[in-house]
């Protein structure tokens, strides 16, 4: 699997790829990263990648053409490894929201596709690059960060986890919140006792069955709670249903 990514800061995604899970799978050649500075595609002595909107208006907007030329060598290195196509993503608040699906769908095409994840700064890009060379927009939550560096990054980990072979044991890929469209229940870890609370008695029992109903039960009670729109319109199973049942009856009685 490649990704290339097109930014100002090649530096700074570099740095933080090498790190943790990424870092790890990088190292053991699960996948490839290639980054690409516009400002290596301009001929001017300030290497100026930017200019004043049209329009007037604060900021400053990220020129046409250093971009699309940094696009099309990131491309061109991709076929030259051998991959047959390519998408270019750009990362950016006014796009499709991420989601774990689509992160699934990505990683499983990855195999035959490759991707270009640009990121932009300043006010933006030139919205002609947009139309041309972009084919997704992909946003990563509803605030704004200085540049698509970070958002990225996010990408390539979220893509990169879901990659078999990445993860010391796949099983937790597939564990993950958002996974099943639930999020993750609670963990614990040694001690038993920290002083204040016990780990949950069902953990320690070894009754494998009654561990996965409670974890489920737990998932679905934590989504309620918390993001009760994930929730919205999904038909849950008999057993689904139960178990919601119970954990609202539950935080109920804990509540009086």
């Amino acid at each position: 699997m490649r990704i290339d990514v097109v930014t100002l800061f090649p530096e700074l995604v570099d740095h933080a790829s090498r790190f943790g899970v990424t870092g790890r799978a990088l190292q053991r050649g699960l996948w490839q990263l290639g980054l690409w500075n516009p400002r290596d595609f301009v001929t001017d002595n300030h290497r100026t990648v930017d200019d004043r909107p049209y329009g007037g208006g604060p900021g400053m907007v990220m020129l046409g053409d250093p971009l699309a030329q940094a696009l099309a060598a990131a491309r061109q290195a991709q076929r030259a490894g051998g991959v047959p196509a390519s998408r270019t993503i750009y990362l950016s608040p006014a796009g499709v929201p991420l989601t774990h699906a689509r992160v699934a769908a990505l990683a499983a095409a990855a195999d035959t596709t490759a991707y270009v994840l640009l990121a932009g700064r300043y006010e933006g890009i030139d919205e002609r690059v947009l139309a041309r060379e972009v084919d997704d927009e992909i946003g990563i939550g509803d605030f704004v960060v200085s540049g698509g560096e970070l958002p990225a990054l996010m990408l390539v980990d979220a893509i990169v986890r879901q990659r078999p072979g990445v993860l010391n044991d796949d099983e937790s890929a597939a564990q993950d919140s958002f996974a099943d469209g639930l999020l993750d229940c609670p963990h614990y870890t040694r001690p038993e006792h920290d002083g204040s609370e016990r780990v949950p008695e069902v953990l320690l029992s070894g009754n494998h069955a009654a561990i996965r109903r409670w974890r489920r039960k737990q998932a679905l009670g934590r989504t309620w709670e918390r993001r009760p729109e994930l929730l919205a319109g999904r038909v849950l199973s008999a057993e689904d249903q139960v178990l919601l049942a119970e954990y609202r009856r539950e935080q109920a009685v804990q509540q009086q």
